[in-house]
């Protein structure tokens, strides 16, 4: 019998999901100088001439599971942003759902994919109209419809999966699948891509791997391939990969640290439980919650500077630059910006090593606060526990029933804190070691992975335990 803190399944769809849905739709994505979407490994929209420019959504790419001039170009933004207007309108009681009530609730979820679907045809409309893909006059009014429906088509598709599983067709949520998909998928190109590109040495393997094997091949000089293999710039190389796997492994590791207090019924005698208190006890919420505050900064800064780039205080903001690596992308360069972008490198660490102290500082000490301010709202500090674990009649054994809240404050607060700035720390080792899909979205994908095989192991074992063995 198991007892698992509410915080821990931040992607299953429970009472905080208001809060989650919003915080869901702005993070930071990868480096730039690591961005390069293909069209070869993705199913390219029909009818469009170009994606060249600079991309407004770039920082939120990697959470919305979107990929530019793709049928995913809106990824999961349509169930998201649906979900949190029917939430908000549940909340306010602007409309009344009972979710006691089958009939109310079938009514909400109903509500919740029409608003998906309309806010689908929406933002393909806008993405069409606003010039994401060149003017209307240049792509043509035949084109530009059919970029409307392929978009509205491919929208329509995801709901429907995410509704599949949300039935009982799978396991846990579209949403969070979705989102580990998009980074694994981004991992495993950049390692096996077998497009090439010129970076001005000529063609070259795109996929670390795939490009290590060519040059050996290729090069007489061995050892020098090695180096460019594992070395390289610009491109995804060796080191990358093996940092990726490294910090994927000691993800995993630490999933496993925990306390474990032992719990038992009132009323039934005998019935023994326990309740786990992970390390990571607000599971990824911290550096989803500090990837949002970057993001909103990101995207405050750059519409600044574009219209007022002489105003001292728009500088003191961020100055942004154009990147000669990501087709028209802007970076930051400068300005509070800057300071809390990962360095690129570690030639750029040691080149600018305050950025990097103020990045470690900045990143510990945003997500040790976050992960603490987290568990208050979500219902999941130790009076919240306490509270729930008299509900359900438990007491802990050799403690008075008072006293529970106060055992529980030894752990929690601590739990939270620590494990935010673990997160926080994985985070920068991540960044700094130049792991494909930055650390953010590593984190993202490993803890994911884990609820998914936690839901998995549980699924096993409660049918073992139906057929009695």
């Amino acid at each position: 019998m198991m007892f698992q803190p509410s915080s821990g399944a931040i992607f299953s769809l429970k009472k905080s999901e208001s809060v989650r849905i919003n915080i869901y739709s702005q993070i930071c994505s990868p480096h730039p100088n690591l961005l390069n979407c293909q069209h070869g490994r993705r199913l390219p929209l029909y009818g469009i001439h170009s994606t060249t420019g600079a991309d407004p959504f770039y920082w939120m790419r990697v959470i919305l599971a979107s990929n530019r001039g793709t049928v995913m170009e809106l990824g999961i933004t349509p169930i998201v942003t649906s979900g949190l207007v029917m939430q908000l309108l549940a909340g306010s009681k602007i409309i009344e759902v009972d979710n006691s009530v089958r009939e109310d609730r079938a009514l909400l979820n109903g509500a919740q994919k029409l608003l998906g679907i309309l806010i689908a045809v929406g933002e393909a409309v806008a993405y069409v109209l606003s010039g994401m893909y060149g003017s209307v006059g240049q792509l043509g009014v035949g084109n530009a419809i059919l970029i409307i429906i392929q978009l509205c088509f491919a929208g329509i598709i995801v709901i429907c999966l995410d509704e599949l599983l949300q039935k009982g067709y799978g396991l846990g949520s579209g949403i969070s699948l979705f989102i580990a998909t998009n980074i694994c998928e981004n991992i495993i190109w950049k390692a096996f891509s077998p497009t090439t590109i010129n970076s001005g040495r000529g063609a070259e393997f795109e996929g670390a791997v795939i490009a290590m094997f060519h040059l050996l091949i290729t090069r007489t000089d061995k050892v020098r391939a090695l180096r460019e293999a594992f070395y390289r710039q610009n491109l995804p190389n060796v080191t990358n990969l093996l940092a990726t796997v490294l910090i994927f492994l000691i993800v995993i590791y630490f999933q496993g640290f925990r306390v474990v207090l032992p719990v038992r019924s009132k009323n039934a005698r005998g019935q023994q439980g326990s309740y786990p208190i992970k390390l990571f006890y607000t599971s990824n919420m911290p550096i989803i919650l500090q990837s949002a505050l970057v993001s909103n900064l990101y995207f405050i800064s750059q519409l600044l500077y574009r219209k007022y780039s002489g105003n001292f205080l728009v500088n003191l903001l961020g100055k942004w630059k154009e990147s000669e690596y990501s087709g028209g992308q802007f970076i930051p360069v400068g300005g509070l910006a800057y300071y809390v972008t990962a360095p690129a490198s570690l030639a750029d660490m040691a080149a600018n090593p305050f950025h990097a102290l103020f990045y470690l500082v900045f990143m510990l000490s945003a997500c040790a606060l976050f992960s603490k301010t987290w568990i208050e709202v979500s219902g999941s500090s130790a009076k919240d526990v306490a509270k729930q674990l008299k509900e359900q009649q438990m007491v802990m054994p050799g403690h008075r029933d008072s006293n529970l809240q106060k055992e529980l404050n030894r752990y929690i607060p601590t739990a939270a804190a620590f494990g935010g700035m673990c997160i926080g720390a994985l985070t920068v080792l991540a960044d700094f070691m130049g792991a494909i899909g930055s650390g953010t979205g590593i984190l993202l994908a490993v803890t994911i992975i884990y609820q998914y095989f936690e839901t998995f192991e549980k699924e096993r074992a409660s049918e073992l335990g139906f057929f009695g063995l």
